[in-house]
């Protein structure tokens, strides 16, 4: 692993996908631990995709306290929980069928109804909910992250509400319920997840620190970016 520090970004190299993920899954484990015995329970967001499917089948035989895990979505698609790209369902199928947390403590974005009416269900499901331990994100090919697309409402402001309904998302299906970026960065530590030929050039812009959505994204904290060797270039500007 390679690691390059600039100002709040913290990009850590890996030379390939599986060195990644097992990367990402010490940092998960070490967040968890230290939730667990300062604040008795660990608050995590699940991101969707390829890239986490790796590091939620790494999860499902680790030794932890699955009591004291609280499991949120950083964003969903509003489709039947059938459907194979349903970001809950992918995630059980790779690791939260498979251990012990309790189901009440799995919150799951409804996916089966307008988006409007999704996000206001997941806000009530937000209220009375801190900070968020560790939130894990990715990057699509146009520089989105979560459900925040281009052109879009990101939710930047302080007072932006927690969850946003997306009505034209570029990519299938056009209806989708995202966590806001201000509540995405009301997080303890957030971790990108970064991989595949594809986001080659998203990841240009993010480093030349160009307006894209996934820079609306930092915590007190900063961020930390778990990405393959091939997909860095040189730093153009911070």
């Amino acid at each position: 692993m390679i690691s390059i520090n600039t100002g709040q970004y913290r990009w850590h190299e890996f030379p390939d996908l599986s060195a990644l993920q097992e990367a990402a899954l010490g940092a998960i484990l070490d967040s968890a631990a230290l939730a667990i015995q300062e604040r008795g329970r660990f608050n995590l967001v699940l991101a969707g995709g390829e890239t986490p499917r790796g590091v939620y089948n790494r999860l499902k035989s680790v030794p932890t306290d699955w009591s004291a895990w609280h499991i949120y979505f950083g964003d969903e698609r509003c489709m039947p929980p059938t459907e194979f790209e349903w970001n809950f369902r992918m995630a059980g199928e790779a690791w939260l069928d498979h251990v012990a947390i309790p189901p009440n403590q799995i919150y799951a974005i409804p996916g089966g109804i307008r988006a409007d009416k999704a996000a206001d269900v997941y806000a009530q499901t937000l209220r009375g909910v801190g900070m968020f331990d560790l939130t894990l994100l990715g990057i699509g090919e146009d520089g989105h992250t979560a459900s925040l697309f281009p052109g879009n409402d990101w939710g930047i402001a302080p007072d932006s509400p927690d969850t946003l309904a997306v009505f034209n998302s570029p990519k299938r299906p056009p209806q989708r319920v995202s966590l806001s970026a201000a509540r995405l960065n009301r997080s303890r530590q957030i971790i990108f997840l970064v991989a595949g030929a594809s986001k080659h050039k998203a990841v240009a812009k993010w480093r030349a620190g160009e307006n894209i959505p996934a820079r609306a994204i930092m915590c007190e904290t900063g961020v930390d970016v778990l990405t393959e060797s091939a997909l860095l270039l040189p730093k153009h500007s911070e």
